[in-house]
């Protein structure tokens, strides 16, 4: 790892360039979101929130092993609740969520 993309952390820091290997079908739904010109930045953030999960993931793990495992009945309702929120018309546009904008 080279000294400045240690230097700072998710989210944090200048761009820079690197190669990654994408499914051509993630590509297409990519650049018909925002172009070609918004393509970096929507990846970027997609791997931003993609770390937040794993962090959060990890506290989760952290918090269960400190303590007890959440019981199932409150992990049930939990579900129910992103689901029924998940559905709420005025949260949905005409195709379904609407796409993240890219910095």
């Amino acid at each position: 790892m080279s000294m400045p993309e240690r230097d700072f952390g998710p989210g944090g820091g200048p761009a820079v360039k690197v190669s990654v290997s994408l499914r051509s079908g993630n590509i297409r739904a990519v650049r018909e979101r925002v172009g070609a010109r918004g393509f970096s930045a929507y990846v970027d953030a997609a791997v931003e929130r993609q770390i937040e999960r794993d962090l959060l993931e990890e506290a989760l793990e952290a918090n269960e092993a400190a303590s007890e495992p959440i019981p199932q009945e409150l992990r049930d309702e939990a579900a129910e609740l992103f689901r029924s929120l998940k559905s709420t018309p005025e949260l949905l546009e005409e195709d379904g969520w609407p796409a993240p904008e890219a910095g």
